[in-house]
């Protein structure tokens, strides 16, 4: 047909052996530098990351620097410390002064952080976009952090106040205003789409929520353990309902969005392919975790009947606790990263960028690059409030 062209199809070309290999040394490096080094490993795995997926053939690059990202850190820290010790000194003065309790202070503190969450992990989103490109183009995200902040603040109060009954509206809305404010050169994203046909995807987990509400209510006043038994299977449906409703939302909004004025996106990620990744990834997990734990404890003990046999064991436990916790922490703590990438992340990304599909590609050859976006902190808020900052 003229003027139409083949999809393009995503490919993934990430391998899990060569993926353990590589964040178990940066791993071991973040240990060793006592966490310094954990900018570099992100940023060294999001190069990793990116150029496994490749739409169309052509790989995604991520120009993020490590040094940029602690000195964004390191600004953010500055600015969260001052914000949060004064903010709760006065909190705290002013609580016990009208009130002689510090309940209010604990509380309006932690109110007052959650616009500073929400700043961040839009912020976040800007550089990672703005580190990212794709044909040798790159993305880009509008400055409007607290604008989303104040937004995402009202859709949350909507949200809770009909007690998850507009979760579908709200997860609609925030997309809309990240997607419109987002850029790939120099053509605009956009979001269509009705929020209401979130709603058919989000029931299961909105009954299972109200069902385990409804159970949690009525064994507390009635002081029923048939309800805890209850809550019990309600939990897991609420939790398996809430994937499903993850899995269709990105589906239905990724294919939705439009690059321009003619560029669409298609995507066919399966709820079935994505519970499975999580049940098998984290039974791999416990399983491998647990014979590290074993051999981890099989050292600790004969290092310390080692020890007891040498002298007396009153004596040399004290000094031998703090270095052989650190070891057994450590290493649990080296492996549950390291395995999470491998048996959970990877097999994720792969699932969805595979399943991913640009309709109408010949477009894109319209685009233009834009201007290279300096952010001031480089993510450095979501990485010290550990929000929207992972791979």
């Amino acid at each position: 047909m003229t003027g139409m062209s083949l999809p393009l199809k995503t490919e993934f070309l990430g391998d899990r052996s060569a993926l353990f290999s590589f964040g178990l040394k940066l791993s071991v490096f973040t240990v060793l530098t006592l966490g310094i080094y954990r900018f570099w490993m992100k940023t060294r795995l999001r190069r990793w990351y990116w150029s496994a997926i490749r739409p169309g053939g052509h790989p995604l690059e991520y120009t993020g620097e490590a040094l940029e990202k602690l000195l964004g850190f390191l600004i953010a820290v500055v600015f969260l410390s001052f914000y949060i010790g004064v903010f709760n000194l006065i909190l705290m003065f002013f609580s016990f002064t009208l009130l002689n309790d510090n309940f209010a202070a604990y509380a309006i503190s932690f109110i007052a952080v959650i616009p500073i969450l929400f700043f961040a992990q839009y912020r976040a989103r800007r550089y990672i976009l703005a580190r990212t490109r794709w044909r040798g183009i790159r993305f880009g995200l509008q400055p409007a952090a607290w604008r989303y902040s104040a937004f995402a603040i009202l859709m949350w109060v909507l949200t809770i106040i009909s007690l998850g009954a507009l979760w579908p509206l709200m997860t609609f809305q925030l997309e809309k205003f990240r997607t419109n404010r987002t850029w790939f050169g120099t053509a605009r994203l956009t979001q269509g789409g009705k929020w209401y046909r979130l709603i058919p995807p989000a029931l299961p987990a909105l009954l299972g929520l109200w069902a385990t509400l409804a159970l949690g209510v009525y064994g507390a006043l009635e002081e029923d353990p048939a309800a805890i038994g209850g809550m019990l299977l309600t939990l897991p449906l609420t939790a398996i309902g809430w994937v499903h409703y993850k899995v269709a939302a990105f589906r239905y909004l990724t294919s939705q969005k439009q690059i321009g004025d003619m560029v669409a996106l298609s995507s066919a990620p399966r709820t079935p392919r994505v519970l499975g990744i999580y049940l098998l990834g984290g039974l791999a997990i416990s399983m491998i975790l647990s014979a590290v734990a074993a051999v981890v404890g099989t050292v600790v003990v004969s290092v310390f009947l080692a020890a007891g046999a040498a002298e007396s064991i009153e004596e040399t436990s004290p000094w031998l606790a703090i270095p052989v916790g650190l070891l057994g922490y450590f290493s649990i703590f080296v492996f549950w990263d390291v395995l999470t990438q491998v048996f959970i992340r990877l097999p994720l990304l792969q699932h969805y960028s595979e399943t991913l599909e640009i309709e109408d590609p010949h477009a894109l050859t319209r685009f233009a690059q834009r201007a290279r976006d300096e952010s001031v902190d480089a993510g450095g808020f979501a990485e010290a409030l550990d929000v929207g900052a992972a791979i």
